[in-house]
This record gives structure tokens, C-alpha cells and sequence, in this order.
């Protein structure tokens, strides 16, 4: 089954209401809203896209380990997903998939990162509950997700629900605002150039694994 296959089948039996779920039509409302905003705000086409030049950063990963994008890139093309958190099923199934298919992208030489606003804590848990072999690094503040364009600050409504919920933003990211990144997937070469991208501000779409291998293999007969 594909990643997105995956996907909506959870958000369907998600806005369903169905066990263990139980959530009342109203909050899929808000966040239907929310998604529906987000969109019409155009960020989205603002985030860097291939053919512009990756920010250059140095992130903590889970261990408190500092990892430089220049660092990865003397190894070969980077993979690089934005991750919400460990709250986000979405994102959470994301991440599986894109386990599934290191073997892959080492296959043409390239590493695979996540990049998450939550604190290394949070980070330590979605490796292990996701049973990863990559790194999440933590990204205070959203600053990184800010250089590629994708952060935005929730509505004060959608605030709210999220406290509902429980999904306290503040406590998990070690952070007093409320923003998160936009699901996001980039390839970049060696030389730093964004070789494929993809910001989607719907958290219910992904990309597949597979759709960036054309660019990896054509980073990796570049480097040949």
C-alpha cells in the first residue's frame, strides 16, 4: 500500500469518528478550516522550490550531536522531510515510509534527515516509537523551517483546539509560539541546489518515497 493510501484511510476512519478516535465533527470543521486558510494564503508557493540554493544549517540531533547540511553534502545528496512532531500520526506515517526506502537512497548515495521544531526529547521518541535509523533534528523556533519558507503561526481559534486536544505546542518544542512547518520534502545536490521539492500546506498529503529518486539519480551521476 502507498504512503498516501495509508494516509486516507486513517483520515478517513479518523473524521469518521471511529474508536479509538472519537473526535466530534466539530473539530474536523476546524481543522478543515485551518488546512482550508492555509492554503488560500499562498505561502505555500513562497517556500523554496528546485533550482533555488539550501540554506545552509547545524541542527542537534536526539543526542545532543551537532549535524551541518555542509557536513552531509561532502557524503553525497540529502534528503531532507519537515517533521511536525511526534503528535502528528500524518507525519508520523511518514516517516516509516521514508525508512522503508533508505536502502534506496543510500543506494545512490545520499543521507535522509527529518527537521522538527520539537525538543530532543520529543525527537529521542518518535525514533524510537517509528523504529528510525535516520536522524530528526530539532529546529528551535522553526528558524530553519523560516529559511525554506514554511513556517507559519496558527490562528488563535486553531490555538485553541490544539489546547483542547492537548497538543501542547509550547511543551513539546520546548517554544512559546505557536508555529509549525508545512510538510515539506526536498533533494539537494552536492552543490547545494534544491533538486526536487515538494510543500504541500494540506498535512494530509504526501509525497511518495519513490517520486524523489529521479533526482537523487541525477545527483548521483553528477557526483560520478
Amino acid at each position: 500500500m502507498s504512503l498516501q493510501a495509508k494516509l486516507d484511510a486513517f483520515k478517513a476512519d479518523f473524521e469518521a469518528g471511529k474508536p479509538p478516535y472519537n473526535v466530534p465533527y466539530s473539530v474536523i470543521e476546524t481543522m478543515h478550516r485551518a488546512t482550508a486558510e492555509l492554503i488560500a494564503s499562498g505561502v505555500a508557493e513562497r517556500a523554496l522550490k528546485a533550482g533555488d540554493k539550501l540554506p545552509a544549517f547545524t541542527l542537534d540531533d536526539p543526542e545532543g550531536n551537532k549535524v551541518s547540511s555542509t557536513d552531509l553534502l561532502a557524503k553525497g545528496a540529502l534528503v531532507i522531510s519537515f517533521y511536525r512532531g511526534v503528535w502528528c500520526p500524518y507525519c508520523n506515517m511518514e516517516l516509516q515510509a521514508l525508512q522503508q526506502a533508505i536502502p534506496e537512497f543510500q543506494a545512490l548515495g545520499a543521507s535522509l534527515v527529518a527537521i522538527s521544531p520539537q525538543n530532543p526529547v520529543n525527537s529521542r521518541k518518535s525514533v524510537r516509537q517509528n523504529s528510525l535509523d535516520f536522524p530528526i533534528l530539532s529546529d528551535p523556533h522553526n528558524a530553519v523551517a523560516a529559511a525554506f519558507g514554511l513556517r507559519f503561526e496558527m490562528q488563535d481559534y486553531l490555538v485553541e483546539l490544539y489546547k483542547s486536544l492537548k497538543n501542547d505546542l509550547p511543551a513539546f518544542n520546548g517554544d512559546p509560539s505557536w508555529t509549525l512547518p508545512m510538510p515539506a520534502r526536498y533533494v539537494v545536490g552536492q552543490d547545494g541546489t534544491i533538486l526536487y521539492a515538494e510543500v504541500n500546506p494540506d498535512y494530509t498529503r504526501r509525497p511518495e518515497p519513490e517520486d524523489m529518486l529521479p533526482a537523487l539519480r541525477r545527483a548521483a551521476a553528477v557526483s560520478a
